[in-house]
């Protein structure tokens, strides 16, 4: 797994818990090192590994840990700039969720080694669709659906979510969309950078 993940999860612990917390679930996942370097590629297992060293560490089920990481990827001020490069997907919720199945494509544009779950947008009506997320992190999907949350709120939408479990090896969130201009969004201007 790349390192730019393994040190999202580290920053997340760390932001979120404190440095005592990462420091506990970096021993519970018996890591060699606390920290996580961005550019590194380490195995499979040790992202995994400290998922399961957060949960034992917090007393929090996985799918919760999950959905907190993708809330906290797209919404604190240290990783702003993401959120920023997820409004770019279109000028409004819908446009967006079309482009998360260009997201793993437009990651490796930058970073050739890192690799997202496969992402799968599927229209049933115009206001409900499902996302189907596959990945080799269990439970990857519960991060999407806290990075929903959060932009839907960015574009003012009202949206409800809801995970449904493992469908065909992918995981399955449905979207519904009752109001796609429910409240004003935050601003987001193209040349600027707050937004």
């Amino acid at each position: 797994m790349h390192g730019l993940i393994n040190k999202s999860i580290q920053c997340f612990v760390r932001d979120t818990f404190g440095a005592a917390c990462w420091s506990a679930v970096a021993r519970q996942a018996d890591l060699a090192c606390e920290t996580f370097e961005s550019l590194f590629v380490y195995e499979p297992g040790v992202t995994d590994r400290v998922i399961d060293a957060i949960v034992v560490v917090l007393h929090r089920p996985r799918e919760t840990v999950l959905e907190d990481l993708g809330i906290y990827i797209v919404s604190d001020l240290s990783v702003a700039s993401l959120r920023r490069l997820m409004r770019f997907g279109g000028v409004n919720f819908t446009d967006f969720l079309h482009s998360l199945e260009d997201l793993q494509g437009r990651a490796r544009l930058a970073v050739p080694e890192l690799t997202l779950p496969e992402l799968r947008v599927c229209d049933l009506k115009p206001d409900y669709f499902t996302l189907t997320c596959r990945s080799p992190i269990a439970g990857a999907g519960f991060v999407f659906l806290g990075l929903l949350r959060v932009m839907a709120d960015d574009y003012g939408a009202l949206v409800v979510l809801e995970h449904q479990g493992m469908r065909d090896g992918a995981e399955v969130i449905a979207i519904s969309i009752p109001d796609l201009s429910y409240h004003e969004g935050n601003r987001f201007e193209l040349g600027t950078a707050t937004g």
